[in-house]
């Protein structure tokens, strides 16, 4: 067996019915998937077995654990020479598998991952949260881009290992947030080979609006200084600028009591993101939505590395996580 594909899911049996079925047109067979119901109320069970005779499919109903836990429970049950570790709100093109496999023909490779992109079906503010969560101007690059201002880390979303490799490593920690950068992180402290495979992409469709994508992402910021904390050398530079922006925000809007012509560089930024966003989604309106999901994806990660910051780096508190409750929503 090539390939296992491990797919955690919680209370998505619809997301899971379009990536099984996307896995069904894959040109490249040679590939197992395991489904983990990581506790679910609305299991997906009678989705799985639509696809019994289509696809060679494992399933597994656990108590709830989170994803990273979820991942090693497959992982543990898969038979792959290596392991593809996908969300359950993904969906892949015919060619997925088989430009995973010409990378790993091209040359060798330990780990690696792809980038994502939004389908033609995607609400207006799931295009929008995906320009955020993409674009050079809100992330520096770092999420799969040409452009990148760190070096690449997989995300698991869409992450491929080794299973010896995965194995070798322990799996994924028991963090609930940032679990895929720590275990990224542990993939290059252990020396090995880790590539970005651009034409390896899925159709990512993140969270369904505004104020779901805020607790995304705050807990993002709170995660990036729990792992400081135990990697103090996986600190940039990059990691620091939506603290920096969330910063300059408020001290923008402070001054404009006294000078309303400060507004004047945030608005420019809205300017930047509302051309680049509807020239790249041929949409004012998705432009329009950009600028809130890009606000929103800065600031909300900022104040939750600020939280973080304040609370484990200055008070010595332990590590912590919001919105545990809704991380799945």
């Amino acid at each position: 067996m090539r390939y296992s594909i491990i797919i955690p899911v919680y209370n998505r049996p619809d997301e899971v019915d379009e990536l099984l079925q996307s896995l069904v047109t894959q040109r490249f067979t040679d590939f197992e998937v395991v489904v983990v119901e990581d506790g679910s109320s609305l299991p997906c069970e009678d989705v799985v077995e639509k696809y019994r005779n289509r696809l060679e499919i494992q399933y597994y109903r656990k108590p709830n654990s989170g994803p990273g836990q979820s991942r090693n429970y497959g992982a543990e049950r898969s038979r792959g020479e290596f392991l593809i570790v996908l969300d359950s709100d993904c969906v892949l093109p015919a060619g997925y598998l088989e430009a995973v496999e010409e990378e790993l023909r091209r040359a060798p490779a330990d780990a690696f991952g792809g980038p994502d992109r939004a389908h033609d079906s995607f609400t207006p503010v799931q295009k929008a949260i995906n320009y955020a969560m993409t674009s050079f101007f809100t992330t520096g690059g770092i999420r799969g881009g040409k452009r990148k201002m760190d070096k690449f880390y997989p995300r698991s979303f869409n992450m491929g290992i080794r299973a010896d490799v995965y194995r070798s490593l322990g799996g994924f920690s028991r963090m609930r947030f940032g679990e895929d950068i720590d275990f990224s992180i542990r993939i290059f402290k252990g020396g090995y080979r880790c590539r970005l495979f651009p034409e390896a992409w899925v159709w990512h469709k993140r969270r369904t609006d505004l104020k779901k994508f805020f607790k995304q992402v705050h807990n993002s910021g709170i995660a990036r200084i729990n792992l400081y904390k135990k990697y103090p050398e996986s600190l940039k530079v990059v990691h620091l600028l939506p603290a920096v922006f969330t910063l300059g925000v408020a001290f923008v809007l402070l001054a404009a009591l006294w000078c309303v012509w400060s507004l004047s560089l945030l608005l420019l930024f809205a300017l930047i993101i509302i051309v680049d966003a509807s020239l790249k989604n041929i949409s004012l309106k998705i432009g329009v939505l950009s600028v809130f999901a890009a606000f929103i994806q800065l600031t909300g990660y900022g104040t939750g590395f600020l939280r973080a910051w304040w609370k484990r780096c200055l008070w010595g508190k332990e590590s912590f996580s919001a919105f545990e409750k809704n991380f799945y929503e």
